[in-house]
Parts: C-alpha cells; sequence; structure tokens
C-alpha cells in the first residue's frame, strides 16, 4: 500500500479526535463557560450540523479542483476550526468555531475515499478505504483518551490547540505524499455532479448507511450507563472499556475492508447480520463483567465491518460524481448518529430498561438490511441476466472516472 493512504489516515486521525473528544470535556467545558451540561451538549450538535452542511457544499463546489489540493485546503479550514475553538472567547463563538470545525469533516473522508481508490490496483480498492478509515477508529484508541486528559489537566483550550497541530502535520503529510497525477478531478461540474445524487440506487446505499450506523449509534450512545448500571462497572472503568471499542473498531474496519474487496455485497450483508446478533444479544451480555468487556469489542467490530462497503457502495452507485456522493455518505454517517442516538433515547424514556436501546438498534440494522435488499432487487432489474457478475459489485469499478484518470 503506497505511503500515501498514511497522509490520509493522519488527517482522519486528526478529525476522529475533534468529533469525539468535546464528549469527555463536556463538564469542563461547561464549568469554565458558566453554562448547563446541556447546552454544552449543542457544541456536539454544532460539530455535526457542520458535517452534514460541509460535506455535500464542499464536494460540489471543488468538483473541478484538483483533489490534492482540495484536501489540503479542506485541512488548512479544519486547523482554523480548532484554533478557533481553542482561543474562542465566550460559548456562542465555540459554538460557531465547532461549526465551522465539522465542515471540511465530511469532504475530507468522501475526496479522500475517492483519491485513496486512485493509489491502488482495482482489487484492493476497498482496503484502501479501510486504511484511510484506520485513522478514525485509532483515534478512538488513542487520540481521544490523549486528548480527554490533556484537557483535563492542562484545560480544554489546550486539547483543541493540540489537535490544530495534528491538522498541521496532516497537511504536511498530504503536501509530501499525495501525487500530482494520481488526484487530479475530472472535468464534471456542479451540475453532473448534483445529478448524480438524483439516482434511486444512491438513496438506497444512503438509506442503507444511515440505518445501519444508526444501529450502531442506537447503542454506543447509551453504552456508559449499560455498563454501570447493568454490568456493574465503576464509572473510572469506563475509559478503558471505550478503548476496547476502538480497537474492535481498528479490527473490524480493517476485516471488512480486506473481505469487501473478495466480496463487496456479501461483506455488507454479512457485516449487517452480525450486528442484529450482536446487539440482539446485548442485554443477555451486560448480565456480567466480562461478557460485556466482550459485547463492546464485538459491537466495534460488527459495525465498523460495514464502513468500508457502504463507502464503496455509494462511489459505485454514483460513478459519474464519486467525490459529491462519498461526502454525501458522511453525512449520513452523521444523520445516523444523531438518529440512532434519539431513537436509543426513546426506548429508555419509554420504560424498556437500560439496555433496551440495543434492541431498538437491532430493529435498525433489521432495516438496513432490508434497505440492503432492495438495492440488490434494484440491481437485478437493471443489469441484464447475461451479464456476468452481477450478483455483486464489483470494486474495479468504483469510478469509472478515476480509471480515466488512471
Amino acid at each position: 500500500m503506497p505511503l500515501a493512504l498514511l497522509a490520509l489516515a493522519v488527517g482522519a486521525f486528526g478529525i476522529g479526535t475533534t468529533e469525539f473528544v468535546m464528549m469527555g470535556l463536556l463538564p469542563d467545558v461547561a464549568a469554565d463557560l458558566n453554562i448547563s451540561i446541556p447546552e454544552a451538549g449543542h457544541l456536539v450538535s454544532a460539530y455535526a450540523l457542520g458535517v452534514v452542511i460541509g460535506a455535500p457544499l464542499l464536494a460540489a463546489v471543488t468538483a473541478r479542483m484538483s483533489r490534492r489540493k482540495v484536501l489540503i485546503g479542506l485541512m488548512v479550514l479544519f486547523v482554523a476550526g480548532n484554533v478557533l475553538s481553542g482561543f474562542a472567547p465566550d460559548y456562542h463563538w465555540l459554538l460557531a468555531a465547532r461549526f465551522v470545525s465539522g465542515l471540511p469533516h465530511g469532504a475530507f473522508f468522501g475526496v479522500g475515499a475517492v483519491v485513496a481508490t486512485t493509489l491502488v490496483a482495482p482489487e484492493r480498492k476497498a482496503r484502501s478505504v479501510s486504511l484511510m478509515f484506520l485513522g478514525l477508529t485509532v483515534a478512538n484508541v488513542a487520540g481521544v483518551p490523549v486528548a480527554t486528559l490533556m484537557g483535563q489537566h492542562m484545560g480544554w483550550r489546550a486539547t483543541f490547540v493540540g489537535v490544530g497541530t495534528i491538522g498541521l502535520a496532516a497537511i504536511a503529510a498530504l503536501a509530501l505524499l499525495i501525487p500530482h497525477d494520481h488526484a487530479h478531478a475530472p472535468r464534471v461540474g456542479v451540475r453532473r455532479e448534483l445529478a448524480a445524487l438524483t439516482s434511486l440506487p444512491v438513496w438506497l446505499a444512503l438509506g442503507t448507511t444511515v440505518a445501519g450506523f444508526g444501529a450502531l449509534f442506537a447503542a454506543y450512545s447509551y453504552i456508559t450507563p449499560m455498563l454501570t448500571d447493568a454490568a456493574g462497572y465503576a464509572d473510572a472503568s469506563v475509559t478503558l472499556l471505550l478503548a476496547l471499542f476502538g480497537v474492535g473498531a481498528t479490527a473490524g474496519n480493517l476485516l471488512g475492508g480486506r473481505l469487501a474487496d473478495h466480496s463487496l455485497r456479501g461483506t455488507l450483508f454479512g457485516g449487517l447480520i452480525s450486528l442484529v446478533a450482536v446487539l440482539a444479544l446485548f442485554p443477555l451480555l451486560m448480565s456480567s463483567a466480562w461478557s460485556a468487556a466482550l459485547a463492546v469489542v464485538l459491537l466495534g467490530t460488527a459495525a465498523f465491518a460495514t464502513g468500508s462497503p457502504l463507502q464503496l457502495m455509494v462511489m459505485e452507485k454514483a460513478s459519474s460524481a464519486p467525490s459529491l456522493a462519498s461526502s454525501a455518505n458522511q453525512a449520513a454517517f452523521n444523520l445516523a448518529n444523531a438518529g440512532g442516538a434519539w431513537i436509543g433515547g426513546l426506548a429508555i424514556a419509554a420504560g424498556f430498561g437500560v439496555t433496551s436501546p440495543a434492541l431498538a438498534g437491532a430493529a435498525l440494522a433489521v432495516l438496513g438490511l432490508a434497505v440492503a435488499g432492495a438495492a440488490y432487487t434494484v440491481d437485478r432489474r437493471r443489469v441484464p441476466a447475461s451479464t456476468p457478475g452481477r450478483e455483486r459489485i464489483v470494486a474495479s469499478h468504483v469510478p469509472r472516472d478515476v480509471e480515466a484518470v488512471r
């Protein structure tokens, strides 16, 4: 695998750290700015809103630019947002800075996924995307805990300035390692990019992402009360258990990328079925400490095994505009985050118990399977019966314009 993927992974590491570190810093930020915890929670929402708005918008307006320059420009915006967060004089300025920090998130992963697939042979495209996402999963293992400790001992402002330095390292890596001749975008134009999103298969692929990862976040958003109230862990043990989730997510991401290069559709269905099984067994697994720890690892593994297949499926469905579709998929991930957490909260509010969000997540994973099945049915109707290999989405077809560049 080329070293250029390392540059993408460094950027992904910084983005993953800044996205999730706010959860651990909420009490410190609330106390320092003299706001309530729910008000501080809006800082998480502001970042997610920036992702949802920035992902398709920035991908569309940069469609005709060199992808290498786009990636560097997105990391410049990322650095600016985090430095502004570190020096924000009050709550409202911090809210705006967090929104700015979220703007480049989706477009970076979207454009980065397209660039990653141009750097390798067709049979390794899923693996290349998984290696870029490796930065995101490793951020949950190392970046977030270290950044949280930094904020607790040096102040939350130091954390965001520190994350900004990761962004500077990513800019240097992108400038040095991304080849000039691999990162130029074809002359697509905004209209053609937007037209690609009118396709039913694209929306079915995005719907699979929303339902599938909504299943994850329905449970993961409430993993702390599950571990403390149901499994009996002390509050101090939760950080280590969340790191175990990151380990599982890293393993699932790498496994999903490797398997998807052999069978994209099979890996996607297998991952979703595994997610249904893990979430359905969650209440039982939360009955003891050792099985709860196992459940956390399995949840990360099953969920993130579907990450690379979902990203490539969306890119294949919109082969004429892969950057925009890939970025839109990142917006779908964040909608899944918000929607899954909301649905999990409804289950608890209805009085079904602290582990009930996992069962709600299992239902969402079943919905994801149904949407993926519908996408498969549409594919079969669109592809003539005589076409070889119609039963699976071939990764080497992602995307057509990239093959022209190669």
